[in-house]
């Protein structure tokens, strides 16, 4: 298996409607990329029999917060499943297989095994992504309650959410109607690469933060910001042609970005780099 193979089959997943794009699938081609030997069946027969585990501990009485709580129960009591915040922005916690084999990752990852275990046993639930953290809900009417899988299956409430945005940035900071609204698969997805672009680009890691922003804009095609900051790594890359490609394309459909002189000057300074 070449990366390239996997990435011609997220290409393929990610292009079908996204109600029915398989979410798990999808995540393990991103992990197939960097590591071509993960076998995506093995990981989502992982996934199968613990649903089934899973199944055999679900309460008679099939009341939401009591499915919520055997689901808990199973993952992070009997599953040992758990945050890493001993070591946050290892890449690995992005990658679906390494979640399931070391039982550890980051709120999306983790939320994304508690989704796969909840739509198996036919209890529908969405990811919520929250700013500066990710929460899954049920998507049942009228049922607004929120679970944190980072922190072993919390529940919270709409005040708790509000709480929990005021404590990461701020006394000032306002929680909109969208923060708490279910999300799609490819925002989903676009999520779990946006936090490998940010760990790559921390660690100057330009040809791995580059094949996270393509797949970004595979999903997200009109993802302004990613757009953006592609055309500026090709410019200190030395990718002329490229770089003048994707912020023109960013200036064109964002005429009054705050950053739009800073973008001009580097187009001109492209521009007269080309023409020498």
């Amino acid at each position: 298996m070449s990366s390239s193979l996997a990435r011609d089959r997220f290409t393929t997943e990610v292009q079908r409607p996204d109600e029915v794009i398989n979410l798990a699938l999808a995540a393990l081609y991103i992990a197939q990329e960097e590591y071509p030997e993960v076998d995506c069946r093995t990981y989502l027969q992982r996934l199968d029999q613990m649903a089934d585990e899973l199944r055999d501990r679900l309460p008679a009485e099939a009341y939401p917060l009591k499915i919520i709580r055997a689901i808990n129960d199973y993952l992070f009591a009997a599953q040992g499943f758990v945050g890493n915040t001993q070591d946050y922005y290892n890449p690995q916690n992005s990658f679906l297989n390494h979640v399931l084999e070391r039982r550890t990752g980051i709120p999306i990852t983790l939320s994304l095994v508690y989704l796969e275990l909840a739509n198996r046993i036919d209890f529908p639930m969405a990811g919520v992504g929250m700013p500066g953290h990710f929460l899954v809900r049920p998507t049942l009417a009228e049922m607004a309650i929120f679970v944190d899988a980072f922190h072993q299956g919390e529940v919270m409430f709409e005040e708790d959410c509000r709480d929990r945005i005021k404590t990461m940035y701020g006394a000032e900071a306002r929680m909109l109607p969208q923060h708490l609204e279910p999300i799609g698969k490819k925002p989903f997805l676009a999520r779990i690469l946006t936090n490998l672009k940010v760990i790559y680009l921390q660690r100057q890691d330009i040809a791995r933060a580059l094949a996270a922003i393509d797949r970004i804009l595979l999903l997200l095609p009109n993802a302004l910001m990613e757009r953006r900051d592609r055309g500026l790594i090709y410019y200190r890359e030395g990718k002329l042609s490229e770089a003048k490609t994707d912020l023109k394309y960013y200036l064109l459909n964002h005429p009054d970005a705050p950053d739009s002189f800073e973008i001009q000057q580097v187009l001109s300074q492209i521009n007269t780099a080309l023409s020498d």
